[in-house]
């Protein structure tokens, strides 16, 4: 099974990123992990990757779910394999998106009601509808804490 890391990345004005993959597809910002690679590095790396976001912009909220899919078949004779995707949450105020990656050529913010309505894969349509009401809470309760902070 090919392990995929990637995430969900919140900034609070604009919404989350989602990237176009190989120009036939829309997903998370995500991918393989390389050998001896930990999940949360690959994950940061595909993200600097897929958007542009600089490392250093990423906050680490947590890690939101793994779960397992098939991977989309693009041309005629691709075979059939597993993938076992970890998602983390992250949070940005970074807004300029500019792929490095030229198979992803594109990177945009959707709101967050928007994002299940443009991913490709079925399977990530459904994690990601199973996962918002968690996102939507999560980075509220960060925002709230945040500001509790700095009203001190």
């Amino acid at each position: 099974m090919v392990k995929i890391a990637g995430g969900v990345v919140w900034n609070p004005k604009l919404g989350i990123v989602v990237v176009n993959q190989n120009h036939n597809s829309w997903s998370l910002p995500k991918g393989h992990v390389n050998q001896g690679e930990e999940l949360l590095a690959a994950a940061l790396r595909e993200i600097c990757e897929e958007t542009g976001v600089p490392q250093k912009e990423l906050k680490l909220v947590g890690k939101l779910a793994t779960y397992e899919r098939d991977r989309i078949k693009r041309e005629l004779g691709d075979m059939p394999e597993m993938r076992q995707i970890t998602l983390f949450l992250f949070m940005t105020n970074h807004e300029m998106l500019a792929p490095e990656d030229p198979m992803n050529p594109e990177a945009r913010w959707v709101k967050i009601d928007e994002v299940s309505s443009i991913l490709t894969h079925p399977k990530d349509k459904e994690m990601f509808e199973l996962l918002k009401r968690k996102i939507v809470y999560t980075v509220a309760y960060v925002q709230r804490k945040q500001f509790c902070r700095q009203s001190r």
